[in-house]
């Protein structure tokens, strides 16, 4: 199915459509994802899909919606949720009376409501405000609603917190975050792999989506990770990750998923200064 030329065109198209560079994915797990798609959709070649894509706005956007990998939970991995609660959030609340915080590749916005969530327990009166971003136009404009999760969704939510920030539906079957919990999160599209957002981030949270980058690409996010964030701030990754070199961006561990940032500024690696400053 792939013919060299073919696939450079429909890379070439794809940055140009969408802003998004699959050169940046490992190619192993991308080239299957996409080999099943283009089957599906009947084209013959990789060509021939990208002429489809250029063409038909319903096909781009089902593949964008096919391309993001849209797997969450309210709290997913409870017992760092737990960690995050009693030991990070306090310790950062102790510094600053209101956090600034990005939940990156939020989707369907499970993370950044549970963070809200939080922090409305902890510090209810705090002038938080929430940044999530994700590259699926679809999935954001779910999450803007706040509504329609399912008990998958809101299983690692305790009785007494559903009661306390989230709606049940008419039908019983789904939930609805409170307003109040929505007020404190700004959706925004944005790729992961593009410069971070403006601003200096108290806690960012970027969980289980670089295991599908390069390592290249994997260094370099994680430079602008370290440099989005205050001195003194946190970067919680995923359950299985482990950001290379961190030590190198003044990252260092401070719990399981956990990295701090020196409180010292020091001298950052050159390719920090190029991503803050391009």
């Amino acid at each position: 199915m792939l013919d060299d030329l073919g696939y450079a065109y429909f890379l070439r198209a794809v940055r140009r459509l969408t802003g998004v560079d699959l050169a940046h994915y490992r190619q192993g797990q991308m080239r299957r994802r996409l080999d099943a798609l283009v089957q599906r959709v009947g084209a013959r070649n990789y060509l021939e899909y990208a002429k489809l894509l250029e063409r038909d706005p319903a096909r781009l956007q089902e593949f964008r919606d096919y391309f993001t990998i849209n797997v969450t939970e309210f709290f997913r991995d409870p017992e760092r949720f737990r960690y995050l609660e009693q030991r990070v959030l306090p310790e950062l609340l102790r510094a600053r009376t209101g956090l600034n915080v990005w939940s990156a590749a939020c989707s369907t916005g499970a993370e950044p409501y549970s963070v809200a969530i939080l922090l409305r327990e902890l510090a209810p009166r705090g002038p938080h405000r929430i940044l999530a971003t994700d590259v699926d136009r679809t999935v954001l404009a779910r999450a803007r609603q706040g509504d329609c999760y399912g008990p998958s969704d809101v299983r690692n939510v305790s009785p007494e917190r559903l009661a306390r920030h989230f709606v049940r539906a008419a039908d019983g079957a789904t939930w609805a975050v409170r307003p109040e919990v929505r007020a404190l999160v700004e959706f925004r599209e944005h790729n992961l792999l593009d410069l971070a957002p403006h601003g200096s981030f108290d806690l960012i949270l970027c969980r289980n989506v670089v295991i599908y980058f390069t390592e290249e690409a994997k260094r370099q996010l994680y430079a602008r990770l370290a440099a989005a964030l205050r001195p003194g701030g946190v970067l919680f990754v995923g359950g299985t990750e482990i950001v290379p070199a961190g030590g190198e961006l003044g990252l260092q561990p401070s719990g399981p998923s956990f990295y701090r940032k020196d409180r010292a500024e020091h001298a950052l690696p050159r390719l920090v200064r190029a991503s803050v400053t391009r």
